[in-house]
């Protein structure tokens, strides 16, 4: 679909490949495929905090949900963990993913 719409074909290829159908060949495919995951930990995290804002949530709370296998289980861990493929250690890809996501908050409707 977005093919021929002057979006360049890394990043075309990028969103090919972050479902896992295509070889992650640079650090922006990585980036999003450890992403899409982070995401939707996130996300619960915030819907099951007392205040159900984001903006309330921290990255030891996050973490700490990150080792419950129960909660929010579509939330691929591996899949999570495969930031580290490009350079960024698990706490410090959660706080920057969270942090994103935190500035955008209103937009999230969190």
């Amino acid at each position: 679909m977005l093919e021929g719409k002057g979006i360049p074909d890394a990043v075309l290829y990028a969103i090919k490949s972050h479902p896992g159908h295509f070889p992650r060949k640079s650090r922006m495919d990585q980036a999003l495929f450890a992403s899409d995951p982070i995401t939707g930990l996130i996300v619960a995290a915030a819907l099951m905090h007392p205040t159900k804002k984001i903006k309330n949530v921290d990255v030891d709370f996050i973490e700490r949900r990150f080792n419950e296998k129960r909660f929010a289980a579509g939330a691929n861990r591996d899949q999570i963990k495969t930031c580290e493929e490009f350079g960024i250690i698990l706490h410090d890809f959660i706080s920057l993913s969270l942090e994103g996501m935190q500035s955008i908050d209103h937009e999230l409707g969190l």
